[in-house]
């Protein structure tokens, strides 16, 4: 819209915080193609949309297993076989990952009273 508008492309590159390069092949693909949407490159997933929902529900049934076990147990399904790096990626891909409870230190009379004032 910028570039629509008159502006340079350094002036949009700027503005949009990206590299004049791109300010410049988007633009180009957008009067070309009338589109700027990217086509997805590269090796098409393992995992896919079907496969993630079933992962976060195995996910969800025991939340303390380890990848290992949920690979295993998504390998028995009736999908594709994967390996534990893939269901691993899948996962932090998802936002699921593990966590360890920080310790906390108990309250103390002082802290109590200090509270309380």
């Amino acid at each position: 819209m910028a570039r629509r508008l008159g502006t340079s492309i350094t002036e949009t590159a700027r503005l949009v915080g990206c590299s004049r390069s791109a300010v410049v092949s988007i633009h180009a693909k957008w009067i070309n193609d009338g589109d700027t949407s990217s086509r997805r490159q590269g090796r098409p997933r393992v995992i896919k949309e079907k496969g993630r929902r079933r992962l976060s529900r195995l996910v969800k049934q025991n939340r303390r297993q380890t990848v290992a076990q949920l690979t295993a147990q998504y390998n028995a399904g009736p999908s594709a076989s994967v390996s534990e790096h893939t269901v691993q990626r899948t996962l932090l891909d998802m936002g699921l990952c593990s966590r360890h409870p920080t310790r906390v230190p108990l309250l103390t009379k002082r802290h109590r009273q200090l509270r309380i004032q």
